[in-house]
């Protein structure tokens, strides 16, 4: 015991399910890292196109095996007219608004795409955005209802 008196030990168990607000973070967080990677491919010259995988039936016998397909990713930002870039930050199929009225980070070049990207997701982890998409998540609920 002499060991583990020079620890501080807490009575604190690991939670058994994360909270809705860590979950939602999370998902940003995951398509935020398919957006660097997507950026980081199209400045290399190369495609990105994950793999994800999907559960097909054979119409004629009826049996259902597991394949694997390329999954879709919509890049967030676009060209604006003055030729700077414009990226959008979305949760599911909703723009979040980042501040009041504003709804996308102006870009100078492809090139700072990743550095805008990294700041937008340091700024998820530490929670800024919850506000935002907390509205959003409720805007996209609103929709599946009858």
């Amino acid at each position: 015991m002499g060991t583990l008196s020079t620890l501080k030990l807490t009575a604190v168990q690991r939670p058994q399910q994360l909270s809705a607000v860590q979950l939602r973070r999370n998902k940003l967080l995951r398509r935020l890292d398919e957006q660097m990677k997507l950026a980081s491919a199209q400045e290399e010259g190369k495609q990105f196109a994950p793999l994800r995988l999907r559960t097909v039936t054979d119409p004629a016998t009826g049996s259902r095996r597991t394949v694997e397909s390329s999954k879709r990713v919509k890049a967030w930002w676009f060209k604006q007219e003055s030729g700077k870039f414009a990226l959008s930050i979305r949760y599911g199929a909703k723009v979040l608004e980042l501040a009041k009225g504003k709804y996308a980070v102006e870009v100078a070049s492809p090139k700072d795409l990743i550095s805008t990207l990294e700041i937008v997701k340091s700024a998820v982890e530490a929670g800024e955005l919850d506000g935002a998409i907390e509205h959003a998540a409720g805007r996209l609920r609103q929709g599946f209802k009858k």
